[in-house]
């Protein structure tokens, strides 16, 4: 007898995108509707604060999920949304996370070649620098919400209901993280972390299809984010070549290096499957 999933199988398609985008819109209104009224009513400005930031992104990334369960995957699986989080062998731990470092070392690397001055990156670029500035004002907040939430809801969303969804349809695996790992990018909405987010995604996917864990990808987010946060904090910048005064390009092949070496380990010598039971 075989023994059945306590997994959901659900599929993402065109109507679970409408779903998750109908889910962020009602988040988005509910946030800036608190807002506006906090700026009006009470004379306060709260979407200039950190922690109104935070408990923002908290709000809508749950609306968003909450809307793929309740709309997608209870009517049509009869179950509710679940993932495995199950950890893994030590030995598994040691070759992800440098070969996610590899990655981060690549996407620096190409990140630094675009252009951050001139008519139309110039201003873009200003306008990103002040954003992320006032977000870096509270350290701990800046921890909480890059570190932890980011990780945790940004891994539900991308790797559980949108690769993990494509592949229940029947897509190829590489084509599922390609497309997850490209929407992870553009979400982020400047061309300076959709390059590094994007080629980031790919590893998330891919240690995510490898192992059918959810808790790996999330704990390497966090530790990418991790790594920027410090960056940023003690450097005021995300670049590993400045805080190792190195040039850009001894970062690509040491990121080449990482990422060739452990991802062979990983893909060839691993033998870690988790199976959705």
């Amino acid at each position: 007898m075989m023994q059945q999933s306590k997994f959901p199988k659900y599929i993402f398609d065109w109507f679970g995108g409408l779903v998750l985008l109908i889910g962020y819109i009602i988040g988005s209104v509910i946030v800036g509707f608190v807002g506006v009224a906090g700026k009006f009513i009470f004379r306060l400005d709260f979407m200039q604060k950190p922690w109104f930031l935070m408990l923002s992104n908290a709000i809508v990334f749950c609306l968003v999920i909450a809307a793929f369960d309740f709309l997608i995957v209870r009517p049509k699986t009869g179950k509710k949304l679940n993932f495995n989080f199950s950890p893994t062998n030590f030995y598994t731990y040691l070759l992800i996370f440098p070969m996610m470092l590899g990655m981060m070392f690549i996407g620096e690397f190409f990140t630094a070649q675009i252009p951050t001055t001139g008519p139309f990156f110039g201003d873009y670029y200003e306008f990103f620098e002040n954003l992320m500035s006032g977000l870096t004002d509270d350290p701990v907040l800046m921890v909480i919400t890059a570190v932890i939430m980011a990780p945790i809801f940004e891994e539900i969303i991308f790797r559980g209901i949108i690769q993990k969804g494509l592949m229940n349809k029947g897509v190829e695996p590489w084509k599922a993280i390609l497309f997850s790992s490209l929407l992870f990018g553009l979400i982020h909405g400047n061309p300076w972390q959709f390059v590094g987010a994007t080629l980031l995604g790919g590893v998330l996917g891919l240690v995510y299809y490898k192992t059918k864990s959810l808790l790996l990808p999330m704990l390497l987010h966090g530790f990418n984010n991790l790594c920027s946060t410090l960056l940023v904090t003690y450097t005021k910048n995300e670049s590993f070549a400045q805080a190792f005064k190195i040039p850009e390009w001894e970062i690509l092949i040491i990121g080449i290096v990482l990422f060739s070496l452990f991802c062979y380990l990983f893909m060839k010598k691993n033998k870690v499957h988790y199976s959705d039971i």
